[in-house]
């Protein structure tokens, strides 16, 4: 199993990487090009930062429509910005136009969420409720991820996991060849492992 790790100047590249290695990946490479998507069995768009950053350098480097035609045939696995990335619409700097994958806003969590004491980002350890996707085989509904991030989606219908965080957000989506996972699996230790290897076992 090749997979290519998409390197479009953000992202979490070197734990993502190594992480898929240990979840069973023969070859780890990171892709800088749009044409060498062709030479792998799966990818993943990793991203960190913003998401208005994010979809501009995906563009830029002409990743974006690289990748629609990639999935028409194979499967992608986005990660945290590189999730948000796949949406319609952010609400980051008075508004972003996402890629369109996926139907539902990218919004900053609500600041009326300090009156419960909970604090924004919302970083660290949190339960996962999944609606048993096999991306999630061998993962207990409500096992804990990591998450690192001050945006969310509140709702999409294409959801398969959710969390919460003040009020439920969307912890993952899939549709077709696309999951993607606005939690870190690389930082989730073994719960993140095994998700990358359903991954990479996955066939839609």
């Amino acid at each position: 199993m090749k997979v290519g790790v998409v390197d479009y100047g953000m992202g979490n590249l070197h734990s993502v990487s190594k992480a898929l290695e240990h979840a069973g990946a023969r070859q780890v490479d990171l892709v800088n090009q749009p044409e060498q998507l062709a030479a792998y069995d799966r990818v993943v768009l990793p991203g960190v930062g913003a998401m208005g950053a994010c979809v501009d350098a995906i563009r830029a480097a002409g990743f974006d429509q690289a990748l629609a035609d990639y999935v028409r045939q194979r499967p992608m696995l986005g990660v945290c910005v590189g999730m948000q990335a796949l949406f319609e619409q952010g609400d980051e700097s008075g508004g972003v136009a996402g890629l369109g994958w996926f139907h539902g806003q990218v919004n900053h969590f609500p600041q009326d969420i300090a009156e419960q004491g909970l604090k924004i980002p919302h970083m660290g350890w949190n339960q996962v409720v999944h609606d048993g996707h096999p991306l999630f085989d061998g993962i207990d509904s409500g096992e804990r991820f990591y998450f690192v991030h001050s945006y969310r989606v509140a709702a999409s219908a294409e959801a398969i996991a959710h969390c919460e965080h003040g009020a439920a957000f969307v912890a993952a989506v899939g549709q077709d060849n696309v999951v993607a996972t606005q939690f870190h699996p690389e930082k989730s230790q073994h719960a993140g492992l095994q998700l990358y290897a359903n991954f990479l076992k996955w066939t839609p």
